[in-house]
Parts: C-alpha cells; structure tokens; sequence
C-alpha cells in the first residue's frame, strides 16, 4: 500500500550518506555538496502511477508503475534501469548500471519516512519527516 508514502517529506537526519555516495562513484565536488544539501521529496499517486520528486541541489522527478521496469538518470547522472516495489510495509527502489545495482529502501516507522541506501556493503540511512 502506497499510501502512507504519499505527502511531502523533509530530510532531517543523514548517516553514512557520504561513503554511500562514494560507493556509487560520485565525484568529490558533488560529495561536498551534497552532504550538507536540504532535501525534500514530495510522492504522489495519479491512478496506478507514483511520482517522486526531488528537491536538493539538483531536482529530479521519477514517475513509474510499481513491478514495471523503467529508464532513470538519477541526481548524479547516472543512466540506471529502475523498478520499485512493494513488499510488507516497505518501498524498495532497485537501480542497475553497468553490472553494478543499488538498493533504495523506504519505509514509515513512527509517521516518519526511514529510507535505508545500500550498495556492496555499505549502508545509509536518512530519515525524513513529514512536512
């Protein structure tokens, strides 16, 4: 169930992020930056179509059916083969690139949104509340 995903989130705590970042191959200049961006994601339903919208340093939106395959640059350009699912509770975001693949997930605990980054053995988390 989709829905208490829905609503505009704001970042209000980072971990890891950083070494995350780096796992993903992005470049120095970005890092600095991006650690210390304000982020607010703001995902929405329009019949069997989410949206994610992205705003930080650089805004991005995705809009995708759930279990569907589809085309994603991300924020740091990277060009990935995405598809998101739902499974018990949680919002899980796949990105494939180049033989490698990154795990986004997301999920509510306690009204707030826990979105847990993992690629190899490195994990971030950052949580968000709703604004």
């Amino acid at each position: 169930m989709v829905e208490p995903f829905l609503g505009t989130w704001k970042l209000v705590s980072s971990e890891n992020f950083e070494d995350y970042m780096k796992e993903l191959g992005v470049n120095s200049a970005i890092l600095n930056l991006a650690g210390s961006a304000k982020v607010n994601i703001l995902i929405s339903k329009d019949g069997d179509t989410i949206t994610i919208q992205t705003e930080s340093i650089k805004n991005t939106v995705i809009s995708f059916k759930l279990g569907v395959e589809f085309d994603e640059t991300t924020a740091d350009n990277r060009k990935v083969k995405s598809i998101v699912t739902l499974d018990g509770g949680s919002m899980n975001h796949v990105q494939k690139w180049l033989g490698k693949e990154t795990m986004i997930k997301r999920k509510i605990v306690d009204g707030k949104m826990v979105v847990e980054y993992a690629m190899n053995n490195i994990v971030s988390t950052r949580t968000y509340e709703k604004v």
